[in-house]
């Protein structure tokens, strides 16, 4: 195997001396973060151990035991310049740039919102079915807000394991390949409602001023009770600003989740920032019959909430919001549009000029599950 094929996982240095010699100053003011961090005895998580509950609760921890690295602190582009249009992961990376959790248990946080898939396999229509596995597919991906951290890459065969009785579900996944790396994870309800499944091969290139991350692989959502079954693939991850400024996040792209019994298709769209950010975290969508007939409409933010209207009341929405009649439209839209907020979990308020009181879609402040 030649060197352009090999994959490597994060190092303390660079293979440039100059590099090195600029991380060593780094890396002490990292550990020195660490330990300052690890030395507070009220740390849920900070050596593994889970504080003593008189109610025999277990109590899981809501934050990494460790903060991140300050981009002050060394020159980024005295890394990357030599990886524009490369792939990462064959890239020897500082581990400075690593946040303190394996990729493996980076995808458990796909299940933070797992009551949606519960509440799915309860429902008796397909279209309602696939609006709850549709936000399910959306709720996945907002743990990556405000991520800019790279997990580590497991080890060939490295397995992690996750059982959330408060949830209702088992999880486990296991590192299958390493060259090229691809993870796969299997999770099942506690009370066989459902099994969730895939593979990812996420693909890293930089770009100059942002890292993209593309993740490869199918998942499949199988509701028992129903027979069905779903698949999907995520959209495409980008980190901006990784060399100066505020580093920000955006996914974009088209995701298609199909039921293969029923032959329903949601189809959402992912939209990128554009020129001005207007579109910033914003989705939109819709959902299909077989004979490709529109019976739903989705519209929200992956950041905050996911609403659902019918065809035809979106459709005299979005005529009224090119006209740049808001005023109208608000009025008009909120004595008639019947509306149904998909995910609702409590958090931040959602500011939606198409409803009095938006509830939103999930807690805005994400926690490691």
């Amino acid at each position: 195997m030649n060197g352009e094929e090999e994959f490597f996982d994060a190092v303390t240095g660079f293979d440039s001396d100059n590099s090195s010699g600029e991380f060593s100053e780094a890396n002490q003011k990292v550990t020195g973060m660490i330990d300052l961090d690890t030395s507070k005895n009220n740390r849920i998580g900070k050596t593994g151990e889970r504080p003593s509950q008189e109610n025999g609760i277990q109590k899981h921890r809501t934050s990494l035991p460790a903060p991140m690295f300050s981009r002050s602190d060394f020159s980024v582009w005295t890394i990357l310049k030599k990886c524009v249009g490369l792939e990462l992961s064959k890239i020897t990376m500082p581990i400075a740039f690593n946040e303190p959790l394996s990729f493996l248990q980076r995808i458990t946080e796909y299940m933070e919102h797992v009551y949606l898939i519960h509440r799915a396999s309860c429902q008796p229509q397909p279209l309602e079915r696939m609006q709850s596995v549709a936000a399910f597919a959306v709720s996945a991906v907002a743990s990556q807000w405000e991520r800019t951290g790279k997990p580590f890459n497991p080890l060939l065969g490295e397995t992690y394991e996750l059982i959330r009785e408060d949830l209702g579900f088992r999880f486990i996944s296991e590192q299958v390949s390493h060259h090229p790396p691809i993870s796969a994870f299997h999770s099942e309800g506690l009370n066989h409602d459902f099994l969730f499944h895939g593979s990812i091969y996420p693909k890293l290139k930089f770009w100059g001023k942002s890292v993209e991350a593309e993740p490869r692989g199918t998942i499949t959502l199988e509701l028992l009770k129903h027979n069905e079954a779903y698949t999907w693939t995520n959209p495409t991850c980008c980190v901006h600003n990784v060399i100066i400024g505020k580093l920000w996040i955006e996914q974009y792209g088209t995701v298609e989740i199909l039921n293969h019994r029923t032959g329903h298709k949601c189809v959402l769209h992912f939209k990128p920032c554009g020129l001005f950010g207007k579109e910033l975290h914003k989705v939109e969508g819709h959902i299909q019959d077989k004979n490709k007939k529109k019976l739903f409409m989705i519209y929200g933010k992956w950041t905050e909430c996911l609403w659902g209207i019918d065809p035809v009341s979106y459709e005299s929405f979005k005529k009224q919001e090119r006209r740049g009649d808001h005023l109208r439209k608000a009025k008009l839209l909120l004595g008639r549009l019947r509306q149904e907020n998909l995910l609702n979990s409590g958090g931040r308020g959602c500011s939606d000029p198409r409803s009095h009181h938006c509830t939103p879609a999930w807690a805005t402040e994400r926690d490691s599950v």
